[in-house]
Order: structure tokens, then C-alpha cells, then sequence
């Protein structure tokens, strides 16, 4: 696929909302250990017919910054378990229940690298009239993939006017009548400024390699968010020591 050659500029409809969104969006310092760029990390498929051309949909929008290819690969483990494997996303949907959120992205690292990680979307929402929509299930698949890169979200107020990108919050993924904004965008997919921000996230190279390694790293532990340490609002640590942690990042319902 040809790369998006990113110029640092908004255009569009984004432009409105720029300088809302121009703020690092760096989920801490997470990212995947690599030697040289662009780099493939692989989206292992776990998900039914349902959430397939939206999980294609992430990949192909990802693959679009300079740094970073996905490419979507059968899956090792089980919707509902969800298991995670060494240098890879596991991508995973199931009636997880009425527990308040839509989507989940946990990821493992050793220090700063990312060894591997897992994305839930929650079927007993989205089985919903409200949330069985194109919009939603892009925006909260989009998110929680892009979480898996190392990104945060660019804005987490529910009610404002939409930033074009699925790293911001909205109870209006589609955007336009019936929001905040009677023309505000999208939020389905990544835009520009999150683009910028893998660049700069993946800017420098590493000496190892933890995207496609075979290395396990505790692929077992896989404690329950709500009893691990809050950091804030919507992201949980587990610390196992020697620099070895489980943080998830959790899509609440609006």
C-alpha cells in the first residue's frame, strides 16, 4: 500500500478543531521495540462476521502512516477468553455483559515495549439498537486498535464537537445533525494528527524486536482490569515486577 506522506497539516473539516487536537496523544511512552520503519505488526482475527470488514476497515486505516503496516492474520485464542500472544494483537469479540463498557485494549510491556496485546469489543452493547451502527463500531474497533500502538486518545469529552478521529471520544460517531455540532466529522477513522503522532512515537529505532517475537511474556496473566491499580478514569495497571506490567485502556459506555 502506498504511505500517506504526512505534512502536519489539517485540512478539511478538522481544521476547525485543530487546535483542540495538536497536544501529544501518547499513551505514556508504550510502543513496540523495532529495528528499522515502516514495521508490520500482526491483527489476529478472533472476531465473528460481524466485526470482519470493520476490523479490516482499522487495518487498512492504520497502515496508512509512514511508520506502521498491519496486516490481519487468523487469530490463536477465543473471542471470550481472548488470550493474548507474544509479538501480536489479538482481536476479540464475545457478550462480555452489562458491565459499562464497549471495548477494551490491554497491553503487556516490559519497561516502555509492548510485547503484545488484545482488543475486546463488547457484543452485549453492540447487539443494541443504539450501538449496532457502522459509526459505532468503527469509532470503538479504530480506538482500541490505535491504543495497541501506543496512542491515547486527542480528546475525552463525550459532548463536544467531534475532531474527525476515532482517538476522541463522542456519543456521535458519525457526526453531522443530531450532535454537538450540526457539521462537526466523523469519528470512525484516524486523521492527520494521529498519523503525526505514531510518527513521532516510533521516531527513534530500538536495538530488539517485540513485534512478530515468539518470546511469551506472561500470556496467562490475564487479571481482571477492576482489580488492578486505577490510574485514571479509563486506564488500569497490573504491576508483576522486574519492570513487567498489564495496562488496559477501557472504552466506557457514554
Amino acid at each position: 500500500m502506498r504511505k500517506v506522506v504526512l505534512l502536519g497539516v489539517v485540512v478539511g473539516a478538522f481544521a476547525a478543531f485543530a487546535g483542540a487536537a495538536t497536544a501529544n496523544h501518547s499513551w505514556a511512552n508504550y510502543h513496540w521495540a523495532r529495528t528499522s520503519n515502516p514495521f508490520t505488526l500482526k491483527l489476529g482475527t478472533n472476531v465473528s462476521a460481524a466485526w470482519g470488514s470493520y476490523l479490516q476497515t482499522t487495518s487498512t486505516d492504520w497502515t496508512a502512516s509512514t511508520v506502521l503496516n498491519t496486516t490481519i492474520v487468523p487469530g490463536l485464542t477465543t473471542g471470550k477468553r481472548c488470550r493474548a500472544t507474544a509479538g501480536r494483537v489479538e482481536v476479540c469479540n464475545a457478550s462480555y455483559g452489562n458491565n459499562g463498557w464497549l471495548g477494551i485494549a490491554s497491553i503487556w510491556a516490559s519497561g516502555d515495549h509492548i510485547t503484545q496485546a488484545t482488543v475486546k469489543m463488547n457484543d452485549t452493547y453492540f447487539n443494541t439498537s443504539k450501538y449496532n451502527t457502522s459509526a459505532w463500531r468503527n469509532l470503538v474497533m479504530c480506538q482500541e486498535v490505535g491504543h495497541t500502538f501506543g496512542l491515547d486518545h486527542q480528546d475525552e469529552n463525550f459532548s463536544n464537537a467531534n475532531l474527525g478521529t476515532c482517538m476522541d471520544y463522542t456519543d456521535d460517531p458519525d457526526g453531522g445533525a443530531g450532535g454537538a455540532s450540526s457539521n462537526d466529522p466523523g469519528n470512525e477513522h484516524p486523521n492527520a494528527h494521529d498519523y503525526d503522532w505514531l510518527a513521532s512515537i516510533y521516531g527513534h529505532t530500538d536495538s530488539t524486536n517485540t513485534a512478530n517475537s515468539s518470546t511469551a511474556f506472561l500470556p496467562d496473566a490475564v487479571p481482571s482490569f477492576a482489580r488492578a491499580h486505577r490510574v485514571s478514569e479509563s486506564v488500569y495497571r497490573t504491576d508483576f515486577g522486574d519492570g513487567r506490567s498489564l495496562v488496559t485502556h477501557v472504552f466506557w459506555v457514554p
